[in-house]
């Protein structure tokens, strides 16, 4: 049964909510990976793969990676009908927190602590060329994972940034999250194609060897005897 948690949850998408339903309703080991998703809707890889972050950011949906005994590596993913009462379970018991000691100072927060990502900056740089790309930390948290296929399918950074910024309009940009959003998915390229099986290098000829009976010449990967000589000693035991 689907919970008004999930279906009036505040914070996810429409396409992530409709996507927890779905897998809910799946048989226990269906498929659902992004690739298997986009070929049954029409919103593609980009949203879905959006849409899985944030039920995992949430915890309706945990990935993992396992190698199984082939040597391959698949992702399991488990889905969560109640994830408040399974993250309230794996927190650890809270403590009262020490008194600190007088004159004493809080230490300074550890660099990168914040959690950001390659597509988050670049997000968030954006309003460095225009200050009408001016992002919320929740667009950019939304944004990330669409940028990141772009990174992924081998984009460099600084393309993406020239992709996102070239010919902006003239007129003022009153969402520049659906703005930035719109050109993430409509000019999405393609991913690399798989390169070709090399063809097998052409088999050389065995190199010229001298036949230590005959000194005739004959080609063998080890020095030896030519089959001639080889044949004679094999015929005069079958003689004797």
């Amino acid at each position: 049964m689907v919970g008004n948690h999930l279906l009036q949850h505040p914070e996810l998408s429409l396409t992530a909510i409709g996507l927890a339903v779905h897998i809910q309703s799946l048989p226990v080991g269906a498929p659902v990976g992004i690739k298997t998703l986009a070929g049954k809707f029409p919103e593609g890889e980009i949203r879905i793969a959006a849409a899985l972050r944030e039920l995992e950011e949430h915890g309706y949906l945990a990935r993992t990676k396992e190698r199984l005994q082939s040597g391959r590596v698949v992702t399991r993913t488990v889905s969560r009908n109640k994830p408040r009462a399974f993250l309230a379970a794996a927190l650890p018991p809270v403590e009262p927190p020490a008194l600190p000691a007088p004159e004493a100072r809080p230490a300074p927060a550890a660099p990168g602590a914040d959690g950001t990502t390659p597509a988050s900056d670049l997000l968030a740089r954006l309003r460095l060329h225009d200050s009408r790309l001016l992002l919320t930390e929740r667009d950019v948290r939304r944004l990330a994972p669409s940028l990141t296929v772009w990174l992924e399918r081998g984009v460099p950074a600084s393309a993406v940034e020239r992709t996102l910024t070239a010919g902006l309009p003239q007129e003022p940009i009153r969402h520049p999250a659906a703005f930035l959003e719109r050109r993430l998915t409509a000019d999405l390229p393609p991913s690399l194609p798989a390169p070709r099986p090399q063809a097998p290098a052409p088999r050389l000829p065995d190199p010229l060897q001298t036949c230590d009976g005959c000194e005739r010449a004959f080609r063998a990967p080890h020095p030896g005897h030519c089959r001639d000589c080889r044949e004679t000693p094999a015929r005069g035991c079958a003689a004797a």
